[in-house]
């Protein structure tokens, strides 16, 4: 039996610049959900840490809503496929599956019998269907628009009301079951981006529920300084949120249509606000980054809090030690390395698994592997080798692949070249000032090596290659080979040393990561999927019992291997 995984720190959302992100919420209001890449991630809106991963969609997801009920989550992806979904189990049961339409979904909605299901989005034939959850049937047709629907809303109260807000500048009401056309409204705006009985664009206009009926507009003919992409309504209805490309976040009351609150997030491109949710007190933005920001009503320069972490496939991971305290270091493949510390050598912040991301000038690409050093408190190779504060800058001649970081701070960095070659031989060198030498001494592996680690206290050096062996070497007998290891059904990639030089860890192409124990080959831990979509980037320790892994899902995992 494979060991659970302790904790997730779960990925932020996937942003693009002039598209509304959409954020669900649960409707006891104890969560929040959102998508990247082919998850949908839920987490803890009290404790943002105590997070959860969907990961059945072959394709990328882009929407995801909890039905009133709570007992079941709609998602959609890029290819017009809905999944629906059990939310009570840990293993999330598919319970029906449709194809509403070929093309992108955009938005979802629920009727508040959690019955009914509307799709909207960019079909090749039409662009929004709506339909029975437990047998697909059609129970209406979402007509009066000429080009792509972005967004849907249905009235919580019956009788029921549908609102669509599409490319085409309208906003379209139906009225059902079964849901039939019965006005268009023309906003004449460039776009509207989203509709929750409200239609926005710079401005927010409301409407009569019932009738369509317009009853006038929040903030007069400019709401925004830019475009608004996201409204959420209060629980009480009587007041709601706005979020603007403007980089603000406006509080409005809906009886008196004035703003009573602004929210600054900052003066960046990336601070631009692109997805907002009113969860019980909770307020909730989305920044271009991807950053979700607690709005502070009592302080609306500063959050109260605001969630870090990756939207991009990390691509490494390293742990480092000052003062018994211990820190994970991720890298992603958008250059961005976040510290996530633990308040222990054992385990994560479990109050608050907040991380930060380093200051200054970093990286433009690809993060390759990062290792801790003595002196400084991290070293990372790219394209170049920077330290922590990118004050040092060495420029290399060609992209760096990997980088080791020895006593006194000396880092030896490997550019395409010799000592990993593609001929399964690993090559030795000897340290001789700031220079290497050829000691002549060559170890034979099964294939092209992938990754190879010295045990901590240097008495084993493992090596994995393409043929999917662990070879593992005894340093004190000359180098000879101690065992082999077998176990993997792809390509091993990354592997890691246990603190206490008894055991290490491989991430394999397969998707799994093994533990083994260097007495006792046959000894081992197997956990399958580790992050199902991908696989394994980094392994790295936190102490003999806890491994913590890393992948494209741009998830941080950790595994408790006690038992």
């Amino acid at each position: 039996m494979s060991p659970p995984a302790e904790s997730v720190f779960a990925s932020l959302p996937h942003m693009e610049r002039g598209v509304a992100k959409v954020l669900g919420g649960d409707p006891k209001g104890n969560n929040f959900l959102y998508t990247n890449g082919k998850s949908v991630i839920i987490r803890n809106i009290e404790n943002p840490a105590i997070a959860d991963v969907y990961t059945e969609h072959p394709h990328q997801v882009i929407v995801a809503k909890y039905a009133p009920s709570g007992f079941y989550i709609a998602s959609g992806d890029v290819s017009g496929k809905i999944r629906i979904w059990d939310t009570t189990q840990k293993e999330h049961l598919l319970k029906y599956e449709y194809q509403p339409f070929g093309g992108k979904i955009k938005d979802i909605a629920w009727t508040e019998d959690s019955k009914r299901v509307a799709v909207v989005g960019e079909g090749r034939e039409k662009f929004g269907a709506v339909f029975l959850w437990d047998s697909g049937s059609s129970v209406g047709e979402i007509v009066g628009h000429s080009k792509i629907i972005n967004s849907v809303d249905i009235k919580q109260t019956r009788p029921y009301r549908l609102v669509t807000g599409s490319d085409d500048n309208c906003t379209t009401f139906l009225e059902g079951p079964p849901f039939k056309f019965k006005c268009t409204i023309s906003v004449s705006l460039e776009l509207l981006f989203c509709v929750v009985l409200v239609s926005v664009s710079v401005q927010i206009f409301l409407y009569e529920g019932k009738t369509g009926e317009k009853l006038g507009s929040l903030g007069g003919e400019k709401a925004h300084d830019g475009g608004i992409y996201a409204v959420s309504w209060s629980p009480d209805s009587t007041q709601l949120i706005s979020a603007s490309g403007d980089k603000t976040v406006k509080l409005w009351d809906v009886g008196s249509g004035t703003a009573v609150t602004t929210f600054n997030l900052g003066s960046d491109v990336l601070d631009q606000q692109l997805g907002c949710l009113w969860q019980k007190n909770h307020l909730l933005s989305v920044s271009l980054s991807g950053y979700i920001n607690y709005l502070d009503r009592s302080n609306p320069d500063r959050p109260l809090r605001t969630i870090k972490g990756h939207t991009k496939s990390i691509q490494c991971l390293t742990v480092h030690k000052t003062d018994g305290r211990s820190s994970i270091y991720s890298a992603s493949h958008d250059g961005h390395i976040n510290i996530l510390q633990s308040i222990s050598a054992h385990y994560w912040d479990s109050e608050s698994g907040e991380n930060e991301g380093f200051v200054g000038k970093g990286h433009s690409n690809l993060v390759s592997r990062m290792t801790p050093a003595e002196a400084h408190p991290l070293r990372v190779c790219v394209c170049v080798c920077v330290c922590v504060s990118a004050s040092d800058v060495v420029k290399m001649d060609m992209q760096p692949k990997c980088v080791s970081v020895g006593p006194g701070g000396l880092a030896v960095t490997v550019c395409d070249a010799a000592v990993r070659l593609q001929d399964g031989k690993v090559r030795l060198y000897s340290v001789q000032g700031n220079t290497l030498k050829d000691d002549g001494k060559v170890l034979e592996v099964q294939g092209p090596v992938t990754d190879m680690s010295y045990s901590p206290d240097g008495a084993f050096l493992a090596v994995t290659d393409e043929k999917k062996v662990i070879s593992v070497f005894t340093v004190a007998d000359g180098y000879t080979e101690k065992s082999e290891f077998y176990g993997h059904h792809a390509k091993v990639v990354c592997l890691s040393w246990s603190p206490d030089n008894e055991r290490f860890a491989t991430g394999g192409m397969d998707m799994m990561v093994y533990v083994w124990t260097v007495s006792d080959p046959d000894k081992r831990i197997k956990i399958p999927d580790a992050h199902r979509l991908h696989h394994v980037s980094g392994l790295a320790w936190l102490n003999p019992n806890t491994l913590v892994t890393t992948s494209h899902d741009a998830c941080v995992k950790q595994w408790n291997l006690k038992n």
